[in-house]
């Protein structure tokens, strides 16, 4: 059985959620809530291991100067903590996140009696939602026990061919017996400012007034983006709002995200990336500098959860 990750800092990860909040906002509770490797040898997010093998640290989760000096000179290495799971291709990524899914589901209802999460936006997670649409997934989730949200939206009418939601809801949530109550879209066709704003209200009245949910899942870019959290974007150093509207100025259009400050509370983060285009930034984002403000995945880092990241081998190509 995996051993929970053991934390330098307990004692920090057992101040209340709120405090933990303050902490991670003046750069303290990121670098105490930095897991360190379990006796059983499982990931928990530093290692030093030379080889990489699934469910396991790879050496790009390496963290500190220790990280800079293996690349010959001293550099600010990312403080990116979590699991590494490595895939062979996109289709056994899109099981594994819909297997994820489902037990993830089982273990929120079974401890509190429902599931919240917030689904991402993108190609990588439409084959995962398929899969969860059919037998034997279909039957293995409780759906009238989950409350569906998402981590972005383009600036789009539900019925546009862009939007987030009705990539999910064609897919998945209008093939599985979830209340329509229970599905809370971000409302791209009003302006970007109240469309945020509004998605703002709806998390702390479904959540309440520290929202927390029991997984985000997130893909990311060939640039380094996840959410709609893009490079040189506000939103990525973004501590005070829970939900952003930021103009992206490569698509010409404002974005719907959620801010690093409602993602980093989740219990459960999971980040995927399939195919060779990712793997640069991938690279970047385990093994390079630390600079959100050029590879905004690099801020995502669950105060008190837990990260996986799932990728597939092309994704992970140029790791080290």
């Amino acid at each position: 059985m995996r051993r929970a990750p053991a934390y330098r800092h307990a004692h920090l990860l057992r101040q209340p959620r709120r405090k933990r909040q303050r902490l991670f906002e003046h750069g303290i509770g990121a670098r105490a809530a930095q897991p360190v490797r379990a006796s059983d040898g499982t990931c928990t997010g530093r290692s030093r291991a030379r080889s990489a093998v699934r469910h396991r640290c790879r050496p790009g989760l390496s963290t500190g100067a220790r990280a800079g000096r293996r690349a010959g000179r001293r550099v600010s290495a990312p403080r990116v903590h979590g699991e590494l799971r490595v895939v062979a291709d996109e289709h056994q990524l899109w099981t594994a996140l819909a297997d994820l899914f489902v037990a993830l589901a089982h273990e929120a209802i079974a401890r509190h009696g429902a599931f919240t999460v917030a689904l991402a936006g993108g190609t990588t997670p439409k084959g995962a939602f398929a899969l969860l649409a059919q037998e034997p997934r279909r039957s293995q989730v409780e759906w009238g026990r989950l409350s569906v949200f998402f981590s972005d939206e383009r600036c789009v009418p539900p019925e546009d061919p862009q939007s987030n939601y009705g990539l999910a809801n064609r897919t998945l949530l209008s093939q599985v017996a979830i209340p329509a109550e229970h599905v809370h879209r971000m409302r791209g066709e009003l302006a970007p400012q109240q469309a945020a704003e509004e998605y703002a209200s709806v998390l702390r009245d479904a959540l309440g007034d520290d929202p927390v949910l029991d997984l985000v899942m997130l893909g990311m870019g060939p640039d380094g983006h996840t959410a709609s959290l893009f490079p040189g974007t506000s939103p990525v150093g973004e501590q005070r709002l829970l939900v952003a509207a930021p103009f992206v100025p490569k698509f010409g259009a404002h974005r719907l995200t959620m801010t690093p400050r409602m993602i980093n509370r989740a219990r459960r983060v999971v980040i995927a990336a399939a195919g060779a285009e990712k793997a640069e930034a991938l690279q970047h984002a385990l093994e390079g500098p630390v600079d959100p403000n050029l590879t905004p995945v690099q801020v995502v880092q669950p105060i008190g959860g837990a990260l996986i990241w799932l990728v597939d081998r092309a994704a992970a190509s140029l790791l080290t």
